[in-house]
């Protein structure tokens, strides 16, 4: 053989060596479809998805497509409430009975006023002992609440860190009754337009173009879960009256706040999720250079309002170990709190309702940040090394 064929022959023995010793790239965990978008202050810097947006018509999901994203929808709520106190329509530390018109009281602490940053940071003592989902769309707030088993008797409010899902229908009706605004149409305004969102809650705003590309979401064994929507939006935005009653003609800010889910309502696409992820970096501004929310705010929804010390709050096997407002603070107790691995101390939160997992996460350090969910899983998908599912950790390094 000659000596450059030789040298050839070497080289290329060596590249197949290397090539057949590469491992395969990793697969995600089981699931009925996924998208994730990376970003950073400049826009989505990359991106992909899988599966099925609707297994009817067999459309494919798309990083555009909305889904109900589950409790990120209350770091959205908080933005809101932010804008409200930033214009002095609301106060974080006023005892919210002065804004809805009636005494909002834990039983056991009567004394004890519940604050809007006590809400925010799920130390007001509501807990969800109750069936906060099915209260109807023409009910009344107040009387779910009277319900002693909405409360937490056993922790003076502003002691001890429970997640609740129930505080969130209050928040919605504080800011109504500040406002004078029904809450989907407060939300439209005060964030989703301003931040040029295709997103809505319980799809009551949102165009008929952006209904039809609704995620459905389902569960493990393939049965519809939520939003097998055929193009067509819902008749009732909430829950209907048990004799099937939703007429909201009449409503009146400030009485049910619970009508379009602020706890994990909103239906949004990762792209516009990666809108907010970029605004949360950019301190504040759109991609104009205009203002969306002050510095100062940003930094009281990111400051560490409660952290773990081992017996001050319910953790959910160390799920929770750092909370803001509305905001979650990762790694706060690594390895069980930080489903990217680094241990990094990122901003944002996580989602779980009707077989989605999902998150939104900001890393202020790099100035990235990613948006994800998977649909289709069980209620509880196979575990990953932390406290997050091993799909949530798949998608989340693609952000690493």
């Amino acid at each position: 053989m000659r000596p450059f064929a030789a040298c050839l022959a070497a080289l290329l023995t060596v590249l197949l060596t290397a090539c057949a010793t590469v491992p395969p790239a990793p697969q995600p965990p089981p699931a009925a479809g996924w998208a994730w978008a990376t970003f950073d202050t400049r826009g989505v810097r990359g991106s992909g998805a899988g599966g099925i947006a609707d297994r009817a018509t067999g459309r494919p999901l798309t990083i555009n497509d909305p889904v109900r994203i589950a409790s990120i929808t209350k770091l959205h709520v908080a933005l809101g409430a932010m804008r409200l106190v930033e214009a002095g329509k609301l106060d974080l530390d006023r005892d919210v009975s002065d804004y809805l018109g009636w005494r909002l009281r834990n039983p056991a602490f009567p004394d004890v006023p519940i604050t809007l940053r006590l809400l925010l940071s799920h130390r007001s003592s509501i807990r969800d002992g109750i069936d906060y989902w099915l209260i109807p769309a023409t009910g009344r707030l107040e009387e779910s609440l009277r319900d002693p088993k909405a409360w937490d008797t056993e922790h003076r409010p502003g002691t001890y860190f429970q997640y609740s899902n129930l505080g969130f229908p209050v928040v919605a009706s504080v800011m109504e009754a500040a406002s004078g605004e029904r809450f989907d149409a407060l939300m439209q305004r005060l964030v989703f337009t301003p931040l040029g969102l295709e997103a809505c809650l319980n799809w009551t705003t949102c165009r008929d173009d952006v209904v039809a590309r609704a995620a459905v979401l389902y569960g493990a064994d393939g049965s519809v879960r939520k939003d097998d929507l055929r193009g067509r939006r819902p008749d009732c935005p909430g829950v209907p009256a048990p004799d099937g009653g939703c007429d909201l003609t009449g409503y009146r800010p400030g009485t049910n706040g619970a009508i379009f889910s602020p706890q994990g309502g909103l239906r949004i696409s990762v792209t516009d999720l990666a809108k907010v992820g970029g605004m949360l970096l950019r301190r504040g501004r759109l991609p104009d250079g205009r203002r969306f929310l002050s510095e100062a705010s940003l930094a009281e929804m990111e400051r560490l309002h409660w952290k773990y010390d081992g017996s001050n709050g319910e953790t959910e096997s160390r799920f929770y170990c750092g909370y803001g407002l509305a905001m979650q603070i990762l790694a706060q107790c690594p390895p069980s709190d930080d489903p990217f691995g680094d241990g990094r101390a990122r901003l944002g939160h996580a989602s779980e309702a009707y077989g989605l997992r999902g998150g939104l996460w900001i890393d202020p350090a790099s100035g990235r940040g990613i948006a994800y969910f998977a649909t289709g899983l069980a209620d509880a998908p196979e575990k990953g090394r932390s406290s997050y599912r091993a799909i949530e950790e798949w998608l989340a390094g693609k952000g690493r």
